[in-house]
């Protein structure tokens, strides 16, 4: 009888001790319409031969905002987010939707850059940023990385919401879909080319790209705002290349999770872009020379041991 207690009470003490063991990969992206999600598909197949006793997942969210509060919650390991959102996050704005600051963030590299799409369907008449005026547009999801866009560029165009008919906060695809039901005359969306929900807006209506001046961008005055262009033919429809601005994307993570584990995720996605290629487009302009640099976060000491390691940083 001693014994059978003996063995019970191991067994219980085992099964404790795996459960502690276990760990978690939480991979937080965006909407599934968007470039984030299919990349954070591809992220939790390569992190999940690497670490093969962690259990792995992915999280379809708002994106870079809600991304970032939940990093600092503990509620996820590793994040998409655009690096404006990033860098408001580490200060701790509020009026971006981070009542303090996010000091446990930690970067893990920067990745592909975002192009901005000021999207309108043909017939409303919107050929510039001018033309919004008394308009309805959609400008992103509340305090999402989108949204922040949307308001960085009508400050740089001497505009705000006020000058529109009608302001819906809505995600890429009720966007899209109020646009092709005519109930929205334009749309904002800050992704990588190739978006799977302009592919579908384009392929449904006739849309204008709308550029985005390089002087707009100056007068925006932030770092992480680049002049850009979307090439012609990227969209049904789109003949010809579009001015626009791009922001930097970058996958973060914070400081609780392992050096190791950080360590191994970095190296095995530098290993395997092919596969990130796969999943999206956008990956093709992931390049590991410059992810160590430009973040506003400092580097996660497990991401900055891979790049040592690979003469990436001295």
């Amino acid at each position: 009888m001693k014994l059978r207690s003996i063995l019970a009470a191991s067994l219980i003490l085992a099964c404790s001790a795996t459960t502690q063991a276990a760990e978690f990969i939480n991979v937080l992206t965006g909407g599934t319409s968007g470039v984030y999600y299919p990349l954070g598909v591809a992220l939790t197949q390569i992190y999940g031969k690497v670490l093969p006793d962690a259990k792995t997942s992915v999280q379809a969210t708002k994106a870079s905002a809600e991304n970032l509060n939940l990093l600092q919650a503990g509620k996820g390991e590793v994040a998409f987010t655009l690096g404006d959102t990033l860098n408001e996050a580490w200060k701790g704005n509020a009026e971006a939707g981070f009542k303090t600051p996010l000091n446990k963030l930690r970067t893990i590299g920067a990745i592909y850059p975002n192009y901005i799409h000021f999207l309108a369907a043909a017939d409303s008449g919107i050929k510039t940023l001018a033309d919004l005026k008394g308009k309805r547009v959609s400008v992103g999801a509340p305090k999402s990385g989108t949204e922040l866009n949307s308001r960085d560029i009508l400050r740089g165009v001497g505009m705000d919401y006020k000058d529109f008919g009608k302001v819906e906060y809505l995600g890429y695809s009720e966007s899209v879909e109020l646009i092709k039901n005519r109930q929205l005359d334009a749309t904002l969306l800050s992704s990588g080319l190739g978006v799977a929900a302009v592919r579908d807006l384009a392929t449904a209506v006739k849309i204008v790209v709308i550029p985005i001046p390089a002087d707009v961008v100056a007068k925006i005055g932030e770092a992480s705002y680049q002049t850009g262009s979307i090439p012609a033919n990227t969209y049904n429809g789109q003949t010809t290349d579009v001015p626009t601005v791009t922001v930097q994307n970058y996958l973060v993570t914070h400081e609780g999770v392992p050096v190791d584990t950080v360590y191994k995720m970095t190296k095995s996605m530098f290993e395997n872009l092919d596969s990130m290629v796969a999943a999206h487009a956008a990956a093709k302009a992931i390049n590991k020379d410059r992810a160590a640099k430009g973040s506003p976060v400092p580097l996660h000491p497990g991401a900055e041991k891979y790049y040592r390691e690979a003469g990436l940083l001295k």
